[in-house]
């Protein structure tokens, strides 16, 4: 079968031929892959990032963002059958700890993990995959044309999902509303297909959503948010440290943008009591210089919490199916529109390597 690989630490990227995977033990699934889309991790990979091929192998076939079709199940599968559309979660655990044990392999606690498509397993961009029941979701044929935004998703609802359960274990008051981000304002900083995903999911919570970004408000990005009930901050406007005096103080601050600076500047828009969660990772390992006594001030007296996440659980891939569906309820064929760009697999350079200003989302289709 055809697949596409890379040689880590280097910028060969290149389809290459591959024994179709077969389904060996009874709680395997074999799924046909339909499209995977490209984030950031994928062209830091192909740039000569972070990378690792499995062990006695030089390659690494990438793709964490998966979506496809089950062609065939073992004996002891019960979750899925053949022709579900489905998706596969991306990180394996250690077998050591015992998150890892409970299948909370994004809390691992050894870091001796692997991700598919990443770190030490080979991906999803092939043509066929096979993996193990416990690791699998499925979605509705309705969610056919959108499902393979399943892995972004999950990122925002794992990270919403730790300010909830935060604020529902420390503050009095939160337990008065079913749902503590009903009314609430959030400030998501950076409109990259995560943050406009977070922008989702919170509005279907209900929240008051600021989606904040130095591009045009007519451009992609911040239209599609404003369409599903969002308000849009041009950070070249209204600099981080002036939100709380022009905007209000944000009960959530939802960091997407993995650029240091602006995730400590947000915290002058931290309303009293309230989150910072920070989910972008920044490249590079430049100092900063930050007013730390302040900091540490401000967090102490207002009760603030900042924390940072990473990867999701199983739970959340189901979380993002279900807001997924939600979505395609409330706003349609919208939710389709975070897909921008899509190449055939055999132009996976151009996908990888070329960045279109109006880009949100780009996907490699594996089927014609």
């Amino acid at each position: 079968m055809k697949a596409i690989a890379l040689i880590p630490g280097t910028t060969t990227v290149h389809l290459v031929e591959r024994p179709e995977p077969t389904v060996t033990t009874s709680d395997e699934i074999k799924v046909r892959i339909l499209r995977v889309g490209i984030c950031g991790t994928d062209r830091e990979e192909a740039a000569g990032g972070r990378a690792r091929a499995p062990v006695g192998q030089t390659e690494l076939i990438i793709g964490h963002e998966m979506f496809g079709q089950v062609v065939q199940i073992g004996q002891a599968v019960t979750r899925v059958k053949p022709g579900d559309y489905v998706v596969f979660t991306v990180r394996r655990g250690c077998t050591e700890c015992l998150p890892c044990s409970m299948n909370r392999s994004d809390m691992c606690l050894t870091g001796d993990y692997q991700e598919r498509g990443i770190w030490g397993l080979d991906g999803y961009q092939a043509e066929y995959v096979v993996d193990k029941e416990q690791y699998i979701v499925r979605l509705p044929p309705e969610l056919a044309a959108v499902g393979v935004l399943t892995e972004p998703l999950s990122v925002a609802e794992k990270a919403i999902d730790e300010v909830v359960r935060l604020q529902m274990a420390r503050l009095p008051d939160a337990p008065a509303h079913p749902d503590w981000l009903y009314g609430r304002r959030c400030l998501v900083a950076g409109l990259g297909p995560i943050g406009l995903l977070a922008g989702l999911a919170l509005r279907l919570r209900g929240a008051e959503v600021f989606g904040l970004d130095i591009v045009d408000e007519g451009s992609a990005r911040p239209q599609w948010l404003v369409h599903i009930g969002g308000s849009y901050i041009d950070g070249r406007q209204v600099s981080p440290e002036k939100v709380n005096q022009i905007i209000g103080p944000m009960d959530l601050i939802l960091e997407a943008t993995g650029v240091p600076s602006l995730a400590f500047n947000l915290l002058d828009a931290l309303a009293p009591n309230g989150v910072c969660v920070l989910t972008g990772i920044p490249g590079g390992d430049r100092p900063l210089q930050i007013a730390g006594a302040e900091l540490i001030r401000r967090l102490v007296l207002n009760n603030q919490v900042m924390i940072g996440s990473v990867n999701a659980s199983r739970d959340h891939f189901q979380m993002a199916v279900d807001d997924l569906m939600h979505a395609h309820l409330r706003w349609g064929d919208h939710v389709e529109r975070l897909i921008t760009h899509r190449y055939a697999y055999s132009d996976v350079t151009t996908a990888l390597k070329q960045q279109p200003s109006d880009e949100i989302k780009t996907v490699i289709e594996w089927t014609t």
